[in-house]
């Protein structure tokens, strides 16, 4: 069945205009020592992995998965707030972005983890797919100056996501499971 939400390009560039003013000027590391790439370059990735979700699964609502992995990361790295993404579009996906986000107010980063899983659990599973996405993503080859117990760490969190979250989209979750089992190329000397 085909989703009752359409989506429409004129929206997505909206949305796509907004992350890149909020996410101006900020970077991440890249393999390369000296090089940071534009962080918009991740909210594009989580974009195109979701845009291959959506072929592979026409029950998903497409409007809310774009939003909210283009959006995913404005409340947690933005002054962007829920309240703000509420008035200008809507609840689901204020909620879905929120749930995205990590609490700042959980000092550890692996309880940080948990808490948005399972605050992710509860929302529509659109926002499930978002978080495969982000991590499917984020497995390309580490930073250069991650160690060798960052990177086993950040396996085992993507395990973590992909054991609480993979029912979500299975064609994500097999995405997700070859790149984890795949990281060890990264890891290892």
């Amino acid at each position: 069945m085909p989703s009752t939400t359409p989506w429409s390009i004129d929206d997505l560039q909206t949305l796509w205009r907004l992350a890149t003013e909020l996410h101006q000027g900020q970077t991440y590391g890249s393999a390369k020592q000296g090089q940071r790439l534009a962080y918009i370059s991740h909210i594009g990735s989580v974009t195109f992995e979701v845009i291959q979700a959506l072929q592979q699964d026409p029950t998903l609502e497409a409007s809310l998965c774009l939003s909210c992995a283009v959006l995913h990361d404005v409340i947690e790295d933005t002054p962007c707030s829920h309240a703000t993404l509420v008035e200008k579009f809507g609840p689901a996906v204020a909620d879905g972005v929120l749930a995205l986000s990590k609490d700042p107010n959980i000092g550890d980063r692996s309880e940080q983890m948990r808490d948005s899983l399972a605050r992710i659990q509860q929302q529509p599973r659109e926002i499930g797919v978002v978080k495969l996405a982000d991590r499917i993503s984020n497995m390309q080859i580490p930073p250069h100056y991650w160690t060798p117990e960052k990177k086993q760490f950040y396996r085992a969190e993507a395990q973590d996501i992909l054991d609480a979250l993979g029912s979500c989209s299975p064609y994500l979750a097999e995405r997700l499971a070859t790149k984890i089992a795949r990281y060890h190329e990264f890891i290892e000397p």
